[in-house]
């Protein structure tokens, strides 16, 4: 390989130097009309072998040598210019040194001709790579780019910067703008809009479409996708703006479509001023750390340098996940796994005593609607008490902060789930009333990719050939990415005072139809075609759709665009805990004396 480098350096060298003889040549040449005076030619004769030689040392002090031609571009172009530009002043300096100049203009005809000789050797290079490239089509993936703007003309850059390790050659650009139509980017050409994308694929061979556009909204996404699944070719996507924050545009972050691209989410935009201030240094707590909110939690929030994260989960191969991934993610963060159950209050309080957490996200909650219809005392002895206890505890210990992570279905409950979080809301907003403890909670809808949710369950049933099942053609439900809705969460606990409930904006409902025919597709399938798609019913519990806000609560806006706050409902403390107690009883010393019906019923007037 060494050997390789050496000669391909020596055949520039050989040919700067034929270039830089030449060069200078032609400037006496043009300076003289073709009639070369014969003492001027003299002094050429004289000259030429130590421009060469100044040029040459230059030339190589500058890097052109250790360059890979054959990926030239504007930076190289740079190299050039800098190099003849310093070599030429020193020539020129050098000459009126030893009294044997030449015609001043002579320098600058040799200046221009110089840049252009040796910038175009270079760049001959590319296009005979270039042209290597497209001979060998057979042996590469074609790339159609679909967006002509700076994060496509960085895609063109690095697939042909890493051409003979990935193999993909850039064919072209597709964009709406009539502006760029037939306009050409790093030399790849702008071939036409979205809807000639078929054409365009069948004409150039394409095997490969990367969508190429980070500030796209899931409409444009799910329209490009749908007009791509058509066609017998691989669709893949440069991530989200939200995504690419902490890195640059790299061949390395273009994957393949995901269903979370079809929501087209804008950029959420944390004030980090304001979450370091109430996470930097703090001992953090994070129930439920197992879970996908918790999870998510705990990554987020090792970024602002918290003191301690304490990785609560009653489950202790969630804990042992959890723990491992952190300690990889960030090595330097002090991270206690404790396996505990939220419903076991001295074990809580044992944990608050030990570790004296000042910041609690409480995510730790049985979520799944139909299942806790079949076991409505586990809904509410972990939702309402696990919640109870965790929250006491944090006014028993002077925690600075307590954030419960809620739902959308605790609005005008239809379930025991919704119910027990709803009551699981008024619990810590009664707290907020007496406590030096900021109390707030936070809600938002479904979360694309969480467990136990319906992506898992629809890719599962896709890849065992269908059918899809869905309970409703007409049912909606909001839903958010777990990155998105956990960066909410971290600002609204930034936010929280006295038992507020942020509600996010989670943007238009989806129909859970749609939902699955998109995920179809994106598997590379025709809905009702190749996978059916069946109605099963409304399960106990379910809605046709949810709701963020009660009639009665409304609104409030925040500084944050995204984040509301809903108007908090008047209850009667005093009542509210002697309910609680009587219910406390219920479940935990005469439970078989009570039916079910009598812990609904009490929900049910919680609730209302």
């Amino acid at each position: 390989m060494e050997l390789k480098i050496n000669r391909r350096q020596i055949f520039l060298i050989f040919i700067d130097a034929f270039l830089v003889t030449v060069s200078l040549y032609l400037a006496l040449l043009l300076r003289f009309d073709f009639n070369i005076q014969e003492p001027y030619f003299q002094r050429y004769q004289d000259l030429v072998f130590t421009v060469v030689m100044i040029r040459l040392a230059i030339f190589y002090a500058f890097g052109l040598y250790r360059r890979l031609w054959q990926y030239a571009s504007i930076e190289e172009l740079n190299a050039v210019v800098l190099a003849v530009t310093f070599s030429s002043a020193f020539i020129y300096g050098y000459t009126h040194i030893i009294q044997t100049t030449l015609p001043r203009s002579t320098y600058i005809i040799s200046w221009i001709l110089n840049i252009g000789l040796i910038g175009g050797v270079r760049f001959a290079l590319r296009l005979l790579k270039r042209s290597h490239q497209c001979r060998a089509k057979d042996a590469v993936s074609r790339v159609l780019i679909v967006g002509a703007g700076s994060s496509g003309a960085i895609v063109v850059q690095e697939l042909q910067r890493h051409f003979s390790v990935k193999k993909k050659l850039p064919v072209g650009f597709i964009d709406d703008d009539p502006a760029k139509q037939r306009c050409a980017i790093h030399g790849i050409k702008v071939l036409g809009t979205r809807d000639d994308i078929p054409q365009i694929v069948e004409k150039y061979e394409v095997d490969e479409i990367i969508i190429s556009i980070p500030t796209a909204s899931g409409d444009t996404i799910k329209k490009l996708t749908r007009i791509c699944s058509q066609l017998p070719v691989k669709v893949n996507i440069l991530p989200g703006v939200y995504e690419l924050l902490n890195g640059d545009v790299s061949i390395s972050k273009i994957r393949p479509v995901q269903i979370e691209d079809l929501l087209g989410r804008e950029e959420v935009i944390i004030n980090l001023d304001e979450v370091a201030g109430y996470l930097s240094g703090e001992t953090v707590l994070v129930t439920g750390a197992g879970g996908s909110i918790g999870s998510e939690l705990c990554r987020q929030v090792a970024k602002f340098k918290p003191a301690k994260i304490l990785l609560l989960d009653h489950t202790e191969n969630n804990v042992y996940d959890i723990e491992m991934e952190m300690l990889k993610l960030c090595p330097n963060c002090e991270l206690v796994p404790i396996v505990a159950d939220v419903r076991d209050p001295d074990r809580i309080n044992s944990v608050f005593s030990t570790y004296s957490p000042t910041v609690i996200f409480h995510a730790a909650a049985h979520k799944h609607v139909p299942l806790m219809e079949c076991n409505r005392e586990e809904a509410i002895y972990n939702n309402v008490f696990g919640t109870k206890n965790v929250a006491e505890a944090a006014d028993r210990f002077h925690a600075k902060s307590f954030l419960l992570i809620s739902t959308d279905k605790a609005v005008n409950p239809t379930s025991v789930m919704g119910a027990t979080k709803r009551v699981a809301e008024m619990v810590i907003q009664s707290l907020a009333k007496k406590s030096k403890t900021r109390y707030c909670a936070v809600r938002f809808g479904n979360v694309l990719g969480s467990r136990g949710s319906v992506i898992p369950l629809f890719k599962k049933q896709i890849e065992e050939g269908g059918p899809v099942t869905i309970t409703d053609p007409k049912m909606t439900r909001y839903f958010m990415t777990i990155p998105e809705a956990v960066q909410l969460v971290i600002q609204a606990g930034a936010m929280g005072e006295k038992g507020e409930i942020f509600v996010l904006d989670m943007g238009e409902p989806v129909k859970i139809m749609d939902l699955a025919r998109d995920l179809i597709r994106l598997s590379g399938f025709e809905p009702e075609k190749d996978i059916n798609i069946s109605v099963t019913g409304i399960r106990p519990g379910e809605k046709l759709f949810e709701e963020v806000l009660t009639d009665e609560e409304g609104t409030k806006a925040t500084k944050h665009e995204r984040i509301f706050i809903a108007k908090a409902t008047e209850q009667n403390g005093t009542v509210f805990c002697q309910e609680l107690s009587r219910l406390s009883e219920i479940l935990f010393l005469d439970l078989n004396s009570y039916s079910d019906e009598f812990m609904v019923s009490f929900l049910e007037c919680q609730v209302s």
